[in-house]
């Protein structure tokens, strides 16, 4: 049996960690060395796009450039990073190129890349008087069935670190192999939850922050305001694109709110946001298309299956509690894209590979790496919150 034809394990690895972020990484990458580097040989995009991209100038060009740029912004993530490489005894190189993503072959107009994948995910928040939860689906490609795990990381700092000074980091985030936390679904000690629905723009900018490096910093947030300028990212801005689902469980307008961040445009140094609330008595639906950001998008395939999820959830009445999230969620209709996708077979593309249900109220986070409607959470873990 190979890597590639491992069937759904009913496994989440958790790794507890506390350390510098060089630490972390590093106990990141030691302790899921063998699965970082499976991945790394599975992984279609890498191996053949950003790989052959990156032995070009342009390509290289391209890297260093925002490599640069994301070491002005983020030093300590990079240092981040670095840890994982070494402690999986990789190369950095090919961690970045994923982080970088599709800038990489967008911004060197390699257009012939690999066929697009209907990759992503689909979040729903409901934002009552009697309930606050966020629920979210993690859709991969079939190679990244298996290949994830939890961290719950406290990163401690002797002097400030980064853009925003930040000395003190404590969250749990749900990481893809070889990648840094924040890009999935998440919540820190600050009492921030949030998801990310991956969007693709036509036009991406290298020389720009990755989106992953965003949500990573939005790991840090200990208010709105905060959560807010990170994903603006005034003086440089995105160089791709993402939906953010996210809520404060102490914020006492009990708003959440879902933000489109769009890549900069033009000459502007910021990123491109549409921002809406989610006021009380509201709910939210996000999958993987542009709803409000009018903007040429790239994936068609993503688009299609969006377009399913969303219809599929617009057949039931607007959720309004965390069983309707979990029913939602674990809805297999709609054929090729329906919300939780796992058709028994280990050709098909993309698989849902986990669901999390943070309940804000409650201050839990329930996590399944099977259907939710038939299957009870692999752990329930307490949200660890900082004393105000």
């Amino acid at each position: 049996m190979t890597a590639k034809n491992i069937p759904r394990r009913q496994a989440i690895p958790i790794l507890y960690t506390r350390g510098t972020h060089y630490d972390v990484g590093f106990d990141m990458g030691r302790t899921f060395a063998s699965m970082i580097k499976n991945f790394l040989l599975l992984s279609g995009p890498l191996n053949d796009v950003y790989l052959p991209l990156y032995a070009t100038e342009k390509g290289k060009n391209a890297y260093n450039e925002t490599l640069e740029t994301v070491k002005n912004s983020f030093p300590q993530y990079i240092r981040e990073l670095e840890g994982v490489a070494e402690g999986a005894q990789v190369e950095f190189h090919k961690l970045f190129l994923l982080h970088m993503d599709d800038i990489l072959p967008q911004s060197v107009k390699h257009l012939n890349t690999i066929k697009k994948q209907p990759v992503g995910c689909s979040t729903i928040i409901v934002n009552n008087d009697k309930e606050r939860v966020l629920g979210h689906t993690e859709d991969a490609l079939t190679e990244t069935l298996n290949h994830y795990y939890f961290v719950v990381a406290h990163i401690i700092n002797d002097t400030p670190q980064g853009k925003y000074n930040v000395k003190e980091e404590r969250f749990m985030s749900l990481c893809y192999a070889g990648h840094l936390p924040g890009y999935t679904m998440n919540y820190n000690h600050h009492g921030l939850v949030f998801s990310i629905n991956t969007l693709s723009a036509e036009v991406l900018r290298s020389g720009k922050t990755p989106r992953h490096f965003l949500t990573r910093a939005l790991l840090s947030a200990d208010s709105t305001d905060q959560a807010m300028k990170i994903i603006r990212d005034a003086g440089v801005g995105a160089g791709d694109g993402c939906s953010i689902n996210m809520c404060f469980i102490n914020d006492p307008s009990n708003l959440c709110y879902n933000i489109e961040m769009a890549p900069t445009e033009g000459n502007s140094k910021e990123s491109t946001l549409n921002i809406r609330k989610i006021e009380t008595g509201d709910h939210s639906y996000h999958a993987n298309k542009y709803e409000r950001i009018e903007i040429e998008q790239a994936n068609q395939t993503m688009i299609d299956s969006s377009v399913s999820r969303m219809n599929t959830f617009a057949t039931y009445e607007p959720a309004k509690s965390k069983q309707d999230i979990i029913t939602m969620l674990g809805d297999c209709s709609g054929g090729e894209h329906c919300v939780f996708r796992e058709n028994g077979s280990m050709n098909q593309e993309v698989k849902t590979i986990a669901i999390g249900i943070f309940d804000l109220n409650e201050r839990t986070v329930a996590l399944y790496s099977d259907n939710p409607r038939n299957n009870e959470p692999h752990a329930v873990l307490p949200m660890i919150l900082k004393d105000n």
